[in-house]
């Protein structure tokens, strides 16, 4: 699979570990920044994974930054994307199950290292089950497209 990963100086220690973990499960990684802990503003992140993941040019993204809510309401503002902040493992299956999350938003400050491996794993592996679940997103998505 290929994802895109971005995060803030507060999100990139994590970041760093997600790409590794990643990448030994064989997954193709765009990383779009940030590269250090010198302060950035999460927003230039945010958009653009989720602009790679909107285009089609990656399957998926995950983002990163101190609680996860500002990366979350940044990637939200592209249209048909859908990024979930997520601090569970039950809340990453039922962020692809039930809303087809195409962004993950984490939190460096919540999130601990057990819980990554699985986290990540559960919410790439989950399908989407579509029936009613689609019906709800194709409301969004009408209202994204302005009718």
């Amino acid at each position: 699979m290929r994802i895109a990963l971005g995060s803030d100086h507060r999100g990139w220690p994590l970041k760093e570990r997600l790409r590794e973990l990643l990448a030994r499960e064989g997954h193709e990684i765009v990383d779009v920044g940030t590269g250090s802990a010198e302060s950035t503003d999460y927003p230039v992140y945010g958009l653009a994974v989720a602009g790679k993941v909107a285009s089609g040019e990656v399957d998926r993204g995950i983002v990163v930054c101190a609680t996860g809510i500002g990366m979350s309401i940044a990637a939200n503002k592209v249209d048909g994307v859908r990024a979930a902040l997520c601090h569970t493992v039950d809340e990453a299956r039922m962020s692809r199950r039930h809303n087809d999350a195409n962004v993950l938003a984490l939190s460096e400050k919540r999130l601990n290292d057990p819980a990554l491996d699985e986290l990540v794993h559960t919410w790439l592996e989950t399908p989407f089950e579509g029936g009613r679940h689609q019906r709800r997103l194709d409301r969004i998505r009408q209202y994204e497209q302005g009718r």
